[in-house]
């Protein structure tokens, strides 16, 4: 069953941003994480969409790792070459339709603080 999509007020817009710019930020360097789990994360899990515009729009993003991020599939910004480019620099691999292998380079951070405690 879907999510269905929950209208947001002027606070708890601004509470999401942040929480998605907070975890943009965390994306350790070589791996990736998408835009619905980021959603998720930030507690707005049929918000996917939002997370795009916020690291389009958002003044505060440009300063972030925000090529880390790619969509369910492992597909990279359309019209933004230099994201693989960047990717690959970092050692993220692709597999030959030109998507991330997610199963090798996905970031977790769930299984990070299990492996930590």
């Amino acid at each position: 069953m879907k999510d269905h999509f929950v209208k947001m007020d002027i606070e708890q817009a601004q509470m999401f941003q942040h929480d998605v710019l907070s975890i943009v930020k965390a994306i350790p360097s070589g791996r990736v994480t998408t835009y619905g789990y980021i959603a998720t994360l930030a507690g707005y899990p049929s918000h996917a969409r939002m997370v795009g515009r916020i690291l389009r729009y958002a003044p505060e993003a440009i300063s972030l790792p925000c090529h880390r991020v790619v969509n369910a599939v492992g597909r990279t910004a359309p019209g933004w070459g230099q994201q693989r480019i960047l990717l690959e620099g970092e050692g993220v691999m692709f597999k030959p339709n030109g998507h991330v292998d997610m199963k090798q380079f996905l970031w977790n951070p769930e299984s990070m603080i299990d492996k930590e405690q």
